[in-house]
């Protein structure tokens, strides 16, 4: 059965100030298919999907949607063709329900023009059906999990009968099982001759839920391939122009030789709101990986250690002296460094300068009661040069950065603390393989110069080639401790789901 053309992009290109964002791009998609977009960050993938939802205009180009041919999309007509939209970060409304936030924008309406709530239940509870998801339309959106809303946000658009539906790393804040059940959802979909749009990092669901894949590569297309004719190492190559195989491995780090003369930071039984009485140890020169599934207690335990969240009970003991911060500030006063998962949210103030975001966290270490941009920007300038930050200048605003350089804006504002103690949470969460790689070498290079690495991770080849060590997390309670013999993928996942490593099923 030949497959109906739903769009076709010929030609288009999209200039910034300074930056080819999009060059002479070409794109088709047919009805049920899961087209994907890879590429490292900077590529050109999200200024591609604004401009196919109507949020930027191209400079050059025409997109066909349906047979009829335009030379640019507005939101509204977006709507109107049928193309949707799902962001990574959910955009729901957290205090209405589910049936609510599925028809905000298109309400069901009673007679005298009124708000029908008993008809946007039933409706929404028919298309919940439809798709076989577990959820009720009463339950308020507030109370689901992150793969919920995801889900939430999907039926939100095919409920205003999308034909085109967009999605941007939709899986980035999701665990194995809650995948599992997003990719159901989307195979419902693609049976219902929905044209998927798939930007994702995560190269292994790309070949398990894609039927084409298109690179792009500095705003330009590489290639398209069907599925089945391609390969990951292939995909790199196309993605950073270098084989998989030249990517950097981990060796051993000259500190794991011997204990003598190796700091010690131990956490002793530290308490809080989703942390229950949870200990560890962590040498200087090594890095300790933690892992465990979401809502664990991961983060919740780094929040503790830089003092973001109140604390029940517990210490932190540097070389035998208690150092637990009582907030933030003393946490950057006593050495302690908290790279986020959320950059964007918790990392960085988006709206100003590479300069400004750098000095941030040295405004506490120092009497002056002014921040002195001159005095600093010899500093920033020379940090931006080690991290190989690509900008313009140092007083570009880092929003206009791709996030792989804006991890490494936020990873400049601790270095220049001169920090001890690093907690990484998800450091390469929404980041291309190659930027991944840069990630990983400022990391080591912080546990050879003998700082103590913590790292939350939910990627599992990251967290095992990282670590010295895993410590793993399950309802609040570090259930285990693996050396680097241990740690694999099996005994991680075991004790994260409360089982002993080896328990028979």
């Amino acid at each position: 059965m030949v497959q109906e053309l739903v769009l076709e992009v010929d030609n288009v290109s999209k200039n910034f100030p300074g930056v080819q964002a999009l060059k002479n791009i070409t794109f088709s998609l047919y009805a049920g298919e899961v087209h994907c977009i890879v590429g490292e960050n900077g590529a050109g993938k999200t200024t591609f999907i604004k401009i196919l939802s109507g949020a930027l205009v191209p400079d050059e180009g025409t997109i066909k949607v349906f047979g009829k041919t335009y030379r640019t999309i507005h939101p509204s007509l977006a709507i109107t063709l049928g193309i949707q939209t799902v962001y990574q970060e959910s955009v729901l409304v957290n205090s209405l329900s589910v049936a609510e936030n599925i028809f905000l924008g298109h309400e069901e309406i009673a007679r005298w023009g009124l708000f029908s709530r008993s008809k946007t239940m039933e409706r929404a509870g028919e298309i919940i059906s439809r798709f076989g998801v577990a959820l009720s339309p009463g339950e308020l959106v507030e109370n689901l999990s992150n793969a919920e809303k995801q889900i939430v946000g999907i039926l939100k658009a095919l409920s205003q009968e999308a034909r085109v539906l967009i999605l941007d790393e939709p899986t980035a804040a999701l665990s194995a099982v809650e995948k599992a059940t997003l990719f159901k959802v989307l195979r419902q979909a693609e049976e219902r001759e929905v044209a998927i749009i798939y930007i994702s990092h995560h190269l292994e669901e790309v070949f398990e839920i894609g039927d084409r894949i298109t690179v792009l590569k500095d705003g330009k297309k590489v290639a398209t391939h069907e599925v089945e004719k391609v390969n990951q190492d292939t995909l790199i190559r196309e993605m950073v122009g270098r084989p998989a195989e030249l990517f950097y491995v981990r060796g051993r780090l000259p500190s794991q030789e011997r204990d003598d003369g190796r700091e010690v930071l131990e956490v002793h039984n530290l308490r809080g709101v989703m942390v229950k009485n949870v200990s560890f140890q962590v040498f200087s020169g090594e890095i300790f990986g933690i892992g465990g599934m979401v809502g664990s207690g991961r983060t919740e335990l780094l929040r503790l250690l830089f003092g973001l969240d109140p604390r029940e009970g517990g210490e932190l003991l540097l070389n035998g002296r208690n150092i637990i911060p009582r907030s933030p500030l003393e946490a950057i006063a006593r050495g302690i460094c908290l790279i986020t998962e959320d950059r964007q949210k918790t990392g960085l103030i988006l709206s100003r300068s590479v300069r400004e975001n750098t000095v941030l966290a040295t405004i506490n270490l120092t009497r002056r009661e002014w921040l002195n941009l001159e005095i600093e920007g010899e500093k920033v300038e020379k940090i931006v040069g080690q991290l190989q930050i690509v900008t313009p200048h140092i007083d570009q605003e880092v929003m206009y950065l791709s996030g792989g350089n804006q991890q490494k804006v936020v990873l400049a504002k601790w270095l220049l603390t001169r920090g001890k103690i690093y907690l990484f949470d998800e450091p390469t969460r929404g980041i291309d393989v190659g930027a991944k790689e840069e990630i990983y070498r400022l990391m080591v290079k912080l546990a050879e110069d003998g700082k103590f690495v913590i790292m939350v991770s939910s990627d599992m080849p990251e967290l095992i080639a990282l670590s010295d060590r895993v410590g793993v997390m399950c309802d609040g309670e570090m259930v285990a401790i693996l050396n680097k013999e241990e740690a694999s993928e099996e005994n991680i996942l075991s004790c994260a789901l409360g089982r002993k490593m080896n328990d028979e099923d």
